[in-house]
């Protein structure tokens, strides 16, 4: 199921237990007067999303928020507040909607939704750089935005996993780890192929400890060797042989050549 069908399943889910506790409500007093504004006004927000009017969704969710504080309606609207908060570019927004309500409704029925939520406000603001990050020619990006969305969805997929959201969350935790691992390598290249053999040892390293089981595993203790051998810490570098051809005896980079010329390793990228 796509995040954007699981995002109208959660809206439709939400919906239907407003419209029952509304029911119910009716059978036993009188409705207050500011809970049926409050009800009215969502309903037009709601029309408002649906046609694409995000600006004046937007104003009128605030206001069903503050009129309905502390009722399943509210909840309902800040969690919309921030869907559209984030499809309309406006992420730092949409982020700090969430935190809020994720920091006061610890025990919403929507909760599971406003994490796996704020993990693809995260994951899709990096995700451009991450599928090209091979084609760029930098030696520092800030990834905090992939480490956060990695920590939303861990927090799902511990908190809640059953949740309908969880395998969808577990996915692409998976990407992050990739990409991850992915840009320390490019980092340690650039530094390589620039002579900045010490920080390309350190973020080969880094890359290695932290993301051992990611494919770029294999390039970065490649790199860590060339490096080591560039800075004539021959043990080190023998060290990084062995591990090397244990864990990828299949390796390109051994049938090349751990030392050989720098031009059969570059030529690849």
């Amino acid at each position: 199921m796509s995040p954007w069908t699981l995002l109208r399943v959660r809206a439709s889910t939400l919906l239907l237990s407003l419209s029952a506790l509304a029911l119910a409500g009716c059978g036993m007093a009188p409705k207050d007067p500011r809970d049926t504004s409050a009800e009215e006004m969502y309903a037009e927000a709601r029309q408002e999303m649906d046609s694409g009017a995000y600006d004046a969704a937007i104003k009128r969710l605030a206001r069903v928020e503050a009129l309905g504080a502390g009722t399943l309606l509210a909840q309902q609207a800040q969690i919309d507040l921030a869907y559209v908060q984030w499809r309309t570019g406006e992420r730092a927004a949409a982020l700090a909607t969430l935190d809020r309500f994720i920091k006061f409704n610890p025990s919403s029925p929507a909760l599971d939704y406003a994490l796996y939520l704020r993990g693809l406000v995260n994951f899709n603001d990096n995700l451009g750089f991450l599928a090209s990050i091979s084609r760029q020619d930098l030696s520092e990006r800030d990834q905090q935005a992939s480490r956060d969305a990695f920590q939303s969805f861990k927090q799902l997929t511990e908190q809640f996993p059953d949740s309908r959201y969880t395998p969808d969350a577990a996915v692409r935790m998976g990407y992050i780890v990739n990409a991850l691992a992915s840009h320390e390598v490019h980092v340690a290249r650039y530094y390589y192929r620039r002579g900045a053999y010490v920080a390309a040892a350190n973020r080969a390293q880094r890359a290695v400890a932290d993301f051992q089981n990611s494919p770029s595993a294999e390039e970065a203790l490649y790199i860590l060797s060339l490096s080591y051998d560039k800075l004539g810490l021959k043990e080190l570098r023998d060290g990084s042989d062995r591990v090397l051809k244990q864990n990828f005896p299949s390796s390109r980079f051994l049938v090349e050549g751990l030392r050989g010329p720098d031009k059969a390793w570059w030529q690849f990228w």
